[in-house]
């Protein structure tokens, strides 16, 4: 039954892969954000369930969290079983994925994610590349090439993020008790 489960999850994050690949998008990938741990300029230690949404489908992943100022941790678990362990150091990036993970599904595109979603916006903002930018309001934080907004950030309610993946075609809802991005006017 577990096995399954994870055969089902990985198909649907492969077709997210997909989908992104055969998306009429025209600009590119949202940049790879490489930020420090130290950056984040606080300790966080979080447990969350990840909503994962690709057209019609959803699963649901568990994710326990805890960065401090030298490394990020992080474990990706479902029905019980760790799938993907990911530490990030602020130079390398260590991952082990389950047997039967995706690799399209990288420790590298979640810990951008999660760096969008949590980090200070002058960091966020310092880290990209020409052409892109990001912008903040109260509730909400946007990633644009040039007018084209690339990921959306919302926070729907206290504890309830919702991540916009355009340009790979995925919609993320990010559920953390007693833990709520706060977005400033830039």
């Amino acid at each position: 039954m577990i096995r399954r489960c994870l055969l089902a999850l990985n198909s649907l994050i492969l077709s997210a892969g997909l989908c992104g690949c055969a998306a009429l998008w025209h600009s590119d990938e949202p940049p790879l954000l490489r930020l420090s741990p130290a950056s984040l300029g606080r300790e966080l230690a979080l447990a969350q369930r990840l909503d994962v949404r690709v057209g019609e489908q959803t699963r649901s992943v568990d994710v326990a969290l805890e960065i401090d100022a030298d490394e990020i941790r992080m474990a990706i678990m479902q029905f019980g079983q760790t799938v993907a362990h990911v530490v990030w150091d602020g130079q390398h990036l260590e991952q082990v994925l389950a047997p039967g993970w995706p690799k399209v599904v990288s420790g590298e595109q979640v810990l951008s994610d999660l760096q969008l979603v949590w980090w200070p916006l002058a960091q966020v903002r310092a880290a990209l590349p020409q052409g892109w930018t990001v912008m903040d309001s109260f509730q909400r934080r946007e990633l644009r090439h040039g007018e084209h907004v690339v990921v959306s950030v919302q926070v729907i309610e206290p504890g309830h993020i919702e991540l916009i993946q355009r340009a790979d075609g995925y919609t993320l809802q990010v559920h953390s008790q007693n833990a709520t991005p706060v977005y400033s006017t830039p």
